[in-house]
């Protein structure tokens, strides 16, 4: 072997060895968060006063100035580039790295975070057009939230997907004219709202950046128009309702809306970046110089080894090791890496929507169809405006509407091709103010209940019997429900709404409404329903989910974790986490579980649960582990400044999960013995299944079963001991992250 192939495969050799010692280093975190540069980076960025300054110009013309290591830069320098960038800041090992400002030679900018020299982390880019984006990059791309103002005067705010535009965010043209809601692949798509200049707006569904679906336009004048919104014209139906100032006859076409109003509301396509200084490549002249230029220029080309926003990062961070040196990064070469570089042992699988469309044909397609007229009638019926100081007599049981849908149509209801059947709201004036009080929007509402195919029905029935249903945008669950659980929740009503009036971030369930189908003709079938608020609407994909009491006796699933689906509902024997809260958020938390659980043992309930539901912060809403650059960076378990108002109890919650681990033993043990090994997580959480009173038959289960099993392992016991006991279990669940 000659002596330069000799000296390269030497310095592979040491650079391996680092790689492993590194790969042990990291075992205990496989899903650790990351900001700018993994920590253990950091350490090694950390230069010491011994690092020499050197002054180099290479062969290119290329120069480079600052703390020099082993043939690197390393430690702080600048480097100019012949054809004119200019990098001042962090090195490691020959990368960009850490902290830094580049420049072109155009005048754009940058300055903020680098990775592997990937614009990666938080930064601000001012381009030679005075373009200016700053938030969060990855992977050299705008990735993660950030703030953008264009050339042109224009400014979109919110969530980017590689560059684009994709998620929630808001556009706002220099014109006056402003879009807000849901982006995918920079074009507005899902639900969203256009408001004009001119006091005109939009509500409805978006699809490739135009209206598509149930959508309502409203005049400033207070006139309407609800329909269904399509390009196509043949697929267009809607109504028009004029405002009570209006008169005389209308004449409008929705097509207006795509060919004028929309025709000023075009996005702007943003300054390319054309020189990437990930592709400034230097040609260091150290020992096995081809072999690393060769590595260097597959992770930049997206060849066989990673680069460092590859999809493959398996635990969380770069596929790079410590040293500088490129690691494998593709699945097949996972069997290669060195012992002690952890691979996921929690398997998170894709996501995907639950239920299956309620369409025609469907055994239920009918009551779907009363349910929605009915709800359209209710909410669209015209009422005083509502105040939030009911009288008592709003609460009374006896007050209810009922209206009939005969198939042909009455004055009040439209012709519809269902059966005949009869429409029931309860305490009308009650859900009304709690709608208005949880800032619900009456169009949104409708839109969201009643547009086509809205409803989806969960696979199978809950354990007492009930259907679910789930709305097209997931914001709302329908719950068909016993006659029992309807007079409970009427009983409570007047307790309910003085205690979510008074406790903002309550956890308990949100009811937005009560009412009831009954079907005339032979069957005389009732069918009553309330609709709630679907916990786990969130902006982050739900990974794991916990239906958590704090009894042991049947609560457990006993899957292998191969079985578990992000649907799966897992129960309190099968959670292996201690939740650890950032301090203030721990204390509201507490103070919030005694508020609600005051509640509910007040009115003699039993049988709920803190239904959770968990997101790995470095997990892709495709099941996938990735870089954690986009994700709003942790520090000590707190998110950053410009994400904590966001951030409300229980809802898209940052915390750090830590692992637990069950001793083997004869006796159940409800909570397992922390491991020290940490995951980054984002909670949501609530108090659901409030409707359950311990009446005569929960009385007779829990003398029944307390011969069998110990009293205090079961679910049905009074309902001063369950909130007891619900407290103690969830006080130890989650604690203070100290």
């Amino acid at each position: 072997m000659s002596n330069g192939l000799t000296g390269i495969v030497k310095v592979w050799e040491a650079k391996l060895k680092k790689s492993r010692v590194t790969a042990r280093r990291r075992t205990n975190s496989i899903f650790s968060a990351m900001s700018v540069a993994h920590v253990d980076d950091e350490e090694d960025i950390h230069v010491d006063n011994e690092v020499p300054h050197v002054d180099k110009e290479f062969s290119n013309h290329d120069t480079y100035s600052g703390q020099w290591s082993d043939n690197w830069p390393h430690g702080h320098g600048t480097c100019s580039w012949a054809g004119g960038c200019i990098y001042e800041g962090d090195w490691h090992r020959g990368w960009m790295m850490g902290h830094g400002k580049f420049t072109w030679p155009s005048g754009a900018s940058y300055e903020g975070g680098f990775k592997n020299s990937y614009m990666e982390g938080s930064g601000v880019y001012v381009g030679s057009s005075n373009e200016r984006y700053s938030g969060t990059w990855q992977s050299g791309l705008r990735h993660g939230r950030g703030l953008c103002d264009y050339a042109n005067g224009d400014k979109y705010e919110g969530h980017w997907r590689r560059g684009l535009p994709d998620g929630k965010g808001k556009y706002s043209w220099i014109n006056g004219n402003q879009y807000a809601g849901h982006w995918r692949r920079g074009r507005m798509n899902g639900n969203g709202t256009m408001l004009w200049a001119n006091g005109n707006r939009y509500d409805g569904g978006w699809d490739a950046g135009l209206p598509r679906g149930n959508g309502t336009f409203r005049w400033v004048d207070g006139s309407c128009y609800v329909g269904v919104w399509s390009k196509d014209q043949s697929e267009q139906s809607g109504t028009y309702y004029p405002s009570s100032s209006h008169s005389g006859s209308f004449d409008w076409d929705p097509e207006e809306v795509y060919l004028e109003n929309l025709s000023d509301c075009r996005i702007h396509p943003g300054e390319e970046i054309s020189d990437h200084p990930s592709l400034k490549i230097l040609n260091w002249p150290c020992d096995g110089e081809d072999l690393l230029k060769n590595l260097r220029a597959s992770s930049v080309d997206g060849g066989g080894l990673s680069n460092a926003g590859s999809e493959y990062s398996f635990d969380g961070s770069s596929a790079y090791c410590e040293s500088g040196s490129p690691g494998l990064g593709r699945p097949e070469d996972l069997d290669m890496l060195p012992k002690g570089c952890g691979r996921p042992h929690i398997v998170i699988k894709p996501t995907k929507k639950q239920g299956n469309t309620i369409s025609k044909g469907h055994k239920n397609y009918d009551l779907m169809l009363n349910l929605q007229l009915g709800i359209r009638h209710a909410v669209g019926r015209p009422a005083p405006s509502t105040t939030l100081d009911l009288k008592s007599s709003a609460f009374d049981p006896r007050e209810k509407v009922w209206t009939r849908f005969p198939p042909s149509g009455s004055k009040h209801t439209p012709p519809h091709q269902s059966c005949d059947f009869r429409w029931k709201d309860y305490c009308p004036l009650v859900f009304r103010a709690l709608r208005q009080l949880f800032k619900v929007d009456a169009a949104d509402y409708m839109i969201s209940l009643c547009g086509n195919d809205a409803l989806r029905e969960l696979s199978s029935p809950g354990k007492s019997g009930s259907f679910f249903y789930l709305t097209n945008d997931d914001r709302y669950m329908i719950k068909t429900m016993k006659k029992s659980e309807a007079k409970v929740l009427i009983r409570m009503l007047s307790a309910y709404y003085k205690h979510v009036r008074a406790f903002e971030n309550t956890l308990v369930t949100k009811f937005y409404g009560l009412h009831c189908v009954k079907l005339t003709g032979a069957a005389q079938k009732k069918v009553r329903f309330v609709i709630m608020g679907n916990l786990f609407r969130t902006e982050y994909a739900i990974h794991r989910r916990f239906d958590l009491k704090g009894s042991s006796h049947g609560r457990l699933t006993d899957k292998p974790e191969s079985e578990i689906e992000p649907t799966t509902t897992l129960k309190d024997l099968d959670l292996n986490f201690i939740f650890r809260l950032q301090n203030s958020w721990f204390r509201d938390l507490c103070r919030q579980v005694d508020k609600d659980c005051d509640l509910l043992e007040q009115e003699r309930i039993m049988d709920y649960s803190l239904l959770v539901g968990i997101h790995f912060r470095d997990m892709s809403n495709a099941g996938e582990p990735l870089n954690t650059g986009a994700r709003t960076p942790l520090v000590n378990g707190s998110p950053s400044l410009s994400q904590s108002a966001s951030i409300k109890l229980g809802a898209s919650m940052p915390a750090r999960a830590e692992l637990t681990m069950r001793k083997n033993g004869e006796e159940a043990q409800l909570v397992g013995e922390p491991t020290g090994e940490y995951y980054d997580v984002v909670l949501v959480f609530g108090i659901i299944d409030i409707l359950q009173d311990y009446d005569i038959s929960k009385k007779l289960e829990h003398a029944y079963k307390s011969f069998q099993y110990d009293p205090t392992s079961i679910s049905a016991v009074d309902p001063k001991q369950y909130s007891k006991r619900f407290r103690d279990f969830i006080f130890r669940v989650f604690t203070e992250d100290g």
